[in-house]
């Protein structure tokens, strides 16, 4: 993990910013740089600082005067900043801050405090609990449970059991589950399982599917390699993808995907992210998936994102995040491509205990 000494050396110190930022703007300039600073992935601060330092009160009032998508007159003429962008640029303000908190914890409060956040919000986020119990070992989904009633006086698993949604059966076996993570796969059992999977899909009735106790049960205690030739097995018996026929069920494809192939799932995740018109929502994932990742499959689903998309994620950071965010987010991705050798096997980090 890195230092709080390796985070301040990994950015250029203000003085020598401003020095190398010496160029003096004209006033609409100036507006247009700030503007620009200010309505993105984060903030400019370099540019923010440059500019405002040196505004006295008439330039203030003339960038007022001239930003109507920020400031307007009420009906006594008064100049008020809208409240909605003060809300964003909140927002936008703290997400560099929001990345270094997330990165310095302990991974097992970290994920109980995500996983307690989805809860919060509801239904539309119970996806990153999906996330959270599929993608981690055994053992870190444990801590993660640990973690959790150590910060909320209550187990996960008792939260979720009394949340009403369709969803919760396979939410509590989910978080409760603790996995077998050797090498031996019945392959039997999985054909069996990949057959019995591929009939419940087509005889479903509209009833859905993450209701069935059948594919519950299969989803939750099979070993990651079993449910890998599982859809192995669906598509020798099929002829097709099983995530093709599981577009009308999309939680249940989330869990597949995430406990088969979370690569091609967390690199959809963070182009998502980076879109124009990504919801606030869908944006903190950028910041999730890279600090969580970075210790375990970074590199591999950087590599996976550059084969999908035809563009390395660092670039497309760079292209659409700004600031201090941007550049903390892109040294550590750029730590795992520089020194792969010193990322920790997922499971044997030395984060994976109590005491960390």
């Amino acid at each position: 993990m890195m230092t709080e000494s390796s985070i301040v050396q990994s950015f250029p110190s203000q003085n020598t910013t401003l020095k190398k930022k010496n160029k003096v703007m004209d006033p609409p300039d100036d507006f247009e740089a700030f503007s620009k600073a200010v309505s993105g992935f984060g903030v400019d601060e370099d540019t923010m600082i440059l500019i405002l330092g040196k505004w006295h009160s008439e330039q203030l009032r003339s960038f007022r005067k001239r930003t109507p998508q920020f400031f307007s007159e009420d009906e006594c003429l008064f100049e008020r900043l809208d409240d909605n962008q003060i809300g964003f640029w909140t927002k936008e303000f703290l997400r560099f801050k929001n990345a270094v908190v997330q990165w310095t914890m302990h991974p097992w409060e970290r994920d109980a405090r995500l996983a307690h956040e989805a809860i919060t919000k509801g239904p539309e986020s119970f996806g990153l609990l999906i996330e959270i119990a599929c993608t981690r070992s055994s053992e870190e989904l444990l801590g993660v449970r640990k973690a959790y009633q150590s910060l909320f006086n209550q187990s996960i698993e008792d939260v979720i059991s009394r949340i009403q949604c369709i969803e919760r059966k396979l939410l509590v076996a989910l978080v409760s589950s603790y996995r077998y993570e050797g090498v031996q796969v019945n392959d039997s059992t999985a054909r069996s399982e990949a057959r019995t999977l591929g009939t419940a899909i087509r005889t479903s009735n509209k009833k859905n599917l993450i209701e069935e106790d059948k594919i519950v049960r299969m989803l939750t205690i099979r070993s990651k390699l079993h449910l890998k030739a599982v859809v192995k097995f669906y598509k020798e018996l099929y002829g097709r993808d099983i995530y093709k026929d599981l577009e009308s069920e999309m939680r249940l494809k989330e869990t597949i995907q995430c406990l088969c192939n979370p690569q091609t799932y967390f690199s959809k995740v963070l182009i998502d992210a980076l879109k124009d018109d990504a919801d606030d929502d869908t944006k903190e994932a950028l910041t999730r998936v890279i600090v969580t990742r970075n210790n375990v499959d970074m590199k591999e689903i950087g590599e996976e994102f550059n084969k999908q998309y035809g563009v390395p994620l660092s670039r497309k950071i760079e292209e659409v995040a700004l600031g201090n965010y941007k550049d903390f987010l892109v040294s550590l991705i750029d730590r795992i491509n520089e020194n792969p050798s010193e990322i920790p096997i997922t499971g044997s980090s030395t984060e994976g205990d109590a005491s960390g």
